[in-house]
């Protein structure tokens, strides 16, 4: 098997409001979108996001009404705190305020208008740092 490239779909109730908030928040860009669906991407992230609108008849009967729920869109991004500050003045609501776990990953969230849960993440926790460190200090 050779993977090409990857996406994840998120079924939402606004595909419209989803994408927008994407674009307009974290710089993404619609590549493709249709009546209740929409395919996003960034040069950078690795993978494209889409969004199907609940209820689409081409979805399986099983998946067809279910909700975006339980996960997490999580990117990692090199200036945290600037992430931070910006969105903030965006008007963003920060729905996780910056933490930092004892494993090294620092993170703060958002959502989107449909409650899904955007991560913005990076691992400079003390942890990291620790783990990257030269064994036995600075003198080596």
């Amino acid at each position: 098997m050779k993977i090409t490239s990857s996406a994840v779909s998120l079924n939402v109730e606004d595909v419209a409001a989803s994408s927008a908030f994407l674009t307009d928040h974290f710089a993404f860009s619609e590549q493709m979108a249709a009546d209740g669906f929409a395919s996003l991407a960034r040069e950078d992230a690795g993978m494209n996001v889409v969004f199907l609108r609940r209820g689409l008849a081409t979805l399986p009967a099983d998946q067809r009404d279910e909700h975006a729920a339980g996960l997490i869109l999580a990117f990692v991004v090199e200036d945290l705190e600037g992430e931070l500050a910006r969105l903030q003045a965006e008007g963003v609501a920060i729905t996780m305020p910056l933490t930092a776990e004892e494993w090294g990953e620092r993170a703060f969230q958002v959502r989107d208008p449909n409650g899904v849960i955007v991560q913005l993440v990076d691992w400079n926790g003390p942890v990291a740092a620790q783990q990257v460190a030269p064994a036995g200090g600075a003198d080596r």
